[in-house]
């Protein structure tokens, strides 16, 4: 069958349905796509977005509707079937393969051989270097992806995929990980691919992007198709409104600090190759943001602080008191928690259900008693957390790898908030998260500030850093740079320090 192929669709997708148990992922959800042009799709976590993208990409199949490409019906059976139709997938949570190099996730299955029948690594090394440097993306085709920071993995991510000269790249979430740099890198890309006669398909929750990069843009709602246009007839309240179909909370800048005593402080705190002697205080009721490139060092300051890794040289002092922190359960146990940046590597445990995954921190204190867990006083926390996040799940015992990754990135928020920390570190705590949800966990940040809590945030997003900080410490190069307070900060002087 053929049906508007000449009018410039590179792929429709007509009345697509798709349930889950539980579930309705997509109820009868229409989109047209392009050549040479990028549709952005829009919308709360699970409103179906990823859900739509796995079935063009092969990952599922629909259970109603059609896909046509270039005209023809076109039928999936597998991820592998849609590459060998011009499709590739850039998707939200990683699938690389951490013990291998970024050569070898880049070409697997596809390695060149020798006359003798084995992989010819010079020629995979060459090829690999070509395509980065063609990308001009900077990333030693040699080094393994484990050893990689959680940006530069998306980028070999994003390499792989535009390594099969596909006609149709969807990229779900692709500058999530991404700091700004790197984000107007990817787009520089994007536009050219734009150039050759690709069509992308765009998920993204930062609203900015889409009047950035996208020509076109669908929103979907619970599943359904709720309305659409492009970026110069909408406007950023119009598309949210679509989106969320309720008032926002306002958005939650934090106000002033109500400092009270120092409740974390590091000395000169050293781990060798990643950071060098760094120093802050943090008190009661304050949020320190910490800003800076990819490879400055943020995350793993984060992980040394609770107890993930160790520090070389340095001290520590909670409250008024030194301390050594060797282990997250070291961490818990002096009132920290902490919330990863990669939830599917670090964070989830995707096999586990959502309570699972919720009650793993509180199997202690209040919640034992005689040795006993109180079963029913832990699945009611969990349930009032869950909801208190609006977590989208059918119940507490779905599988967490079956939610949306904004809603794992809930759960994981509540398991840490379930523990009543007295010091919270977030690590990109809002990545992957629709407008709403991000909303919502400022105005909870700012909640727990207010009560006392000091937190500690990380964040790519300089506006959210300008926003939520009280004072900003920037680092470059596993140094601090400079600590800004909240009213002489601005971008310009955070990327000089970051940057210098």
């Amino acid at each position: 069958m053929r049906d508007g192929a000449g009018d410039g669709c590179l792929l429709e997708v007509r009345n697509v349905c798709k349930a889950f148990p539980g579930v309705v992922a997509l109820d009868d959800v229409s989109v047209r796509l392009g050549r040479g042009t990028v549709h952005a799709l829009s919308g709360e976590n699970g409103a179906g977005k990823s859900t739509l993208m796995k079935i063009i990409a092969g990952v599922y199949a629909p259970d109603a509707g059609k896909l046509l490409l270039n005209g023809r019906d076109l039928r999936l059976g597998s991820p592998r079937h849609a590459l060998n139709f011009g499709i590739a997938m850039i998707h939200q949570e990683l699938n690389l393969m951490p013990y291998m190099s970024v050569a070898e996730n880049i070409w697997i299955r596809r390695e060149p051989i020798n006359a003798l029948g084995l992989i010819s690594h010079r020629e995979l090394k060459r090829r690999t270097r070509a395509l980065l440097e063609r990308l001009r993306i900077d990333i030693d085709p040699e080094a393994e992806v484990r050893t990689l920071p959680v940006a530069a993995r998306q980028m070999v991510e994003i390499a792989r995929a535009l390594s099969y000269e596909s006609q149709l790249l969807i990229m779900d979430e692709p500058t999530s990980a991404l700091g700004e740099r790197d984000a107007d890198h990817l787009f520089a890309i994007i536009r050219e691919l734009k150039a050759q006669g690709k069509g992308i398909l765009y998920i993204t929750h930062r609203l900015e992007e889409l009047f950035e990069i996208a020509d076109e843009l669908s929103v979907l709602r619970d599943g359904r198709y709720v309305g659409g246009g492009t970026p110069a007839t909408l406007t950023r309240e119009a598309i949210v409104r679509m989106m969320v179909g309720r008032e926002l909370p306002p958005a939650a800048p934090v106000g002033e600090a109500q400092r009270g005593a120092v409740l974390l402080a590091a000395r000169h705190l050293t781990l060798e190759r990643h950071f060098r002697d760094v120093s802050f205080e943090l008190h009661a009721g304050e949020i320190l943001g910490i800003a800076g490139l990819v490879g400055s060092g943020r995350t793993r300051l984060a992980e040394a602080l609770f107890g993930l890794t160790g520090v070389s040289s340095g001290r520590l002092s909670i409250g008024d008191r030194e301390v050594k922190v060797d282990s997250p359960q070291s961490a818990i146990s002096h009132g920290l928690a902490f919330v990863t940046e990669d939830r599917k590597e670090s964070g989830c445990f995707l096999t586990l259900s959502v309570l699972e995954n919720l009650e793993i921190s509180v199997l202690h204190g209040d919640f034992v008693r005689f040795g006993f867990v109180r079963t029913r006083a832990v699945s009611e926390a969990c349930t009032a957390m869950c909801a208190l996040l609006r977590v989208k799940t059918p119940d507490l015992h779905e599988p967490i790898g079956n939610l949306s990754g904004g809603n794992q990135q809930k759960v994981l928020i509540g398991r840490c908030l379930l523990t009543r920390p007295k010091i919270l570190i977030l690590d990109e705590p809002t990545r992957g998260v629709d407008v709403a949800a991000k909303a919502e966990i400022h105005q909870l940040i700012s909640r727990l500030v207010g009560e006392g809590t000091a937190v500690l945030l990380i964040s790519s997003e300089l506006p959210e850093i300008l926003g939520m900080s009280h004072r900003i410490m920037v680092m470059r190069e596993g140094r601090v740079t400079g600590i800004l307070e909240r009213a002489e900060a601005d971008q310009v002087k955070i990327m000089d320090l970051a940057a210098a």
